[in-house]
């Protein structure tokens, strides 16, 4: 079994399901790291370039919209050509924009790259493309586990990338940071050799047969798929804004950057262990209990870390909290569609739960600049972050857990 695919029984020769996981993997962490890291360049280049907050956060807010907008189309095309294709056309957008937004000096330029062009490049090279290949080269019983690994890596990405990111930039610069971040990222193309898949596959019969627009239209009559979209967008809203606007957040408390670095580093680090958790946990019980846990489990932890007095102790244990529950929402969530409509578009499918995601990012990075730039002060946003958990906590809950009919007996 671990030298076939799932498209029953065809060998993969050297690509087994370990070298598959590893190869993804380290795509994950590569893609996943310069991006979490963007925050720490907000207020170097603001300084320097004497913008409002505003501007850099509209580039990250065009940045997180573009990228689920552009998620269905990239994981369509992976289900239809083969992922390792759209992972490299993705890889050279990503490091073209952060080689551009290294020498970016106006608002538009910086639009165009941060914005724009990592905002595709994530859409075609980032975990959720990774996942996707997960699914259609793993086996069944592999699955669950390899989603939660596969989010485990892009956290590891945020761990390693943030504090290097602080370290790069005071030894090269913010502009040096950013242009060592586009070489590194280039390591994609060739790693994406282990997840080629097939231009087609037919593993079922009638999974063989629904077309692109059957598939998008049996999702969105489908009432729980529209529930987990839906709840969705919280993850993005508060994952984005905190990313972007935390290190400033915290700055602007009396704290150091290094503090900030440390943070959003020890989110990655115990993310790892939520992810994996996650997807362990998502293989034994109801994943809508989970994914509805995680986001009360956020909004409760935000209330608490907002109320206390700042202090570097209490950050870090925030950071710590938050890092358990950043993208363990993944694993889950990518489950539920996995097990609702199948493998064969499960890339394009999840890409469009993972549109609301980013629209949630984007509002979440955008408010941030723009409400602090009215009212100097990012606390408004903390307490919509707040409310828009509460919301998915409950949101979740109805979702029904099972094969739709075109699927039930193949599943019985």
């Amino acid at each position: 079994m671990a030298a076939q695919s799932v498209s029953g029984g065809s060998t993969i020769g050297w690509r087994t399901p370990a070298v598959v996981m590893v190869f993804g993997c380290l795509i994950a962490m590569i893609s996943f790291g310069p991006r979490s890291a963007l925050g720490f360049f907000l207020t170097p280049m603001s300084q320097e370039f004497h913008w409002g907050r505003d501007v850099f956060s509209m580039a990250l807010a065009i940045q997180n919209l573009l990228w689920g907008v552009g998620q269905p189309f990239a994981g369509g095309m992976a289900d239809r050509f083969g992922t390792n294709r759209v992972l490299i056309v993705g890889a050279l957008l990503y490091a073209a924009g952060l080689a551009l937004m290294a020498h970016s000096t106006s608002g538009g330029m910086l639009d165009l790259s941060a914005g724009v062009l990592i905002g595709f490049g994530l859409s075609g090279s980032s975990f959720t493309i990774v996942l996707g290949a997960f699914g259609r080269l793993l086996p069944p019983e592999w699955r669950s586990l390899a989603f939660g690994v596969g989010t485990a890596a892009g956290s590891f990405g945020q761990f390693l990338y943030s504090p290097v990111a602080v370290a790069l930039m005071d030894h090269f610069g913010w502009r040096g940071a950013i242009t060592i971040f586009a070489g590194v990222t280039l390591l994609i193309v060739p790693l994406a050799v282990a997840l080629a898949t097939p231009r087609s596959t037919a593993p079922v019969a009638p999974v063989a047969t629904q077309s692109f627009r059957q598939a998008i239209g049996e999702a969105f009559m489908h009432r729980s798929y529209v529930l987990l979209v839906l709840g969705f967008f919280t993850c993005g809203f508060q994952l984005a804004f905190t990313t972007v606007h935390l290190p400033s957040y915290l700055v602007d408390r009396g704290l150091s950057a290094e503090v900030g670095g440390w943070t959003l580093a020890i989110i990655g680090l115990f993310n790892i262990i939520g992810s994996l958790g996650s997807g362990y946990l998502g293989a034994r019980m109801p994943k809508r209990y989970i994914l509805s846990a995680i986001y009360f489990a956020r909004a409760l932890s935000i209330l608490i870390f907002i109320t206390l007095p700042p202090g570097t102790v209490t950050t870090l244990v925030f950071g710590a909290v938050t890092g358990l529950l950043w993208l363990s929402t993944v694993p889950p969530t990518s489950g539920l569609v996995a097990t609702m409509f199948g493998t064969r578009w499960l890339a394009m499918l999840f890409g469009f739960a993972f549109f609301s995601h980013q629209v949630g990012g984007f509002l979440g990075v955008w408010l941030g600049g723009l409400v602090y730039d009215y009212v100097g002060s990012y606390n408004p946003v903390w307490y919509l972050s707040i409310f828009f958990g509460v919301m998915s906590a409950l949101i979740n809950l109805p979702i029904r857990e099972q094969p739709v009919e075109r699927l039930a007996p193949a599943a019985a």
